[in-house]
């Protein structure tokens, strides 16, 4: 099958069936390739699981070697959030596509991403019909609290990890996001990883796996 958006995929050792899937969202100006390397880490503790990472549906603004979820270029809330629905349009039919390919309900796949990629994640997993296994994201932000709060149609469980020297997205929004999840009755889990900048650190993955273990 061909997927509407082109994608790095991992699967399991010849002979084993998929009985999960994670679908691993890259962040501004990524590609699937990149965001794939967590599952290096991850592959041989999930032996029935396949590892999917899409490039997002725009070339990069800023750099065109890479991909976007959603424009930055312009600091403009409301446009920002426009073209957010633009990916999530996307990624949802994206993710149809994969449940139909694989034969995996949303109770079967962990979705995860870093910075944009995370922001993706957290709207396209809390506004779909049936929850997701978890949510798992890493340096990232709720895009626009309000209107998520509006949309939320279920309360997938959320794991975010965050450096406390992000200079990139700001830790503070971390916990912004806690406070959202605890005031609309989401199962938070958040952890702040010491010197750490805006990237994804061996504890962070650490983290993010054993959380992962508990919940797919």
């Amino acid at each position: 099958m061909t997927f509407c958006l082109d994608a790095t995929v991992i699967k399991p050792e010849k002979g084993i069936n998929i009985s999960n899937a994670i679908v691993l969202l890259h962040g501004y100006g990524g590609d699937g390739k990149d965001i794939s390397m967590l599952s290096m880490n991850w592959k041989r503790y999930l032996p029935n699981t396949i590892f999917i990472c899409p490039n997002g549906h725009e070339r990069c603004s800023i750099n065109p070697s890479g991909y976007q979820w959603f424009d930055l270029t312009q600091d403009n809330q409301e446009y920002i959030l426009e073209q957010s629905f633009k990916a999530e349009k996307k990624l949802n039919q994206f993710l149809d596509e994969v449940k139909e390919e694989y034969k995996l309900q949303n109770s079967k796949i962990c979705l995860s991403g870093f910075s944009q990629g995370c922001m993706m994640s957290i709207n396209v997993g809390l506004t779909s019909k049936e929850p997701y296994s978890c949510i798992v994201g890493f340096s990232g932000k709720i895009i626009d609290k309000n209107n998520l709060a509006r949309r939320k149609k279920n309360s997938s469980n959320v794991l975010l990890i965050h450096g406390d020297s992000d200079q990139v997205v700001q830790p503070h929004f971390l916990l912004e996001a806690k406070d959202f999840f605890l005031r609309n009755n989401i199962e938070i889990e958040t952890h702040l990883i010491k010197n750490c900048d805006h990237n994804i650190p061996i504890e962070a993955s650490s983290i993010a796996l054993n959380y992962i273990l508990k919940k797919i």
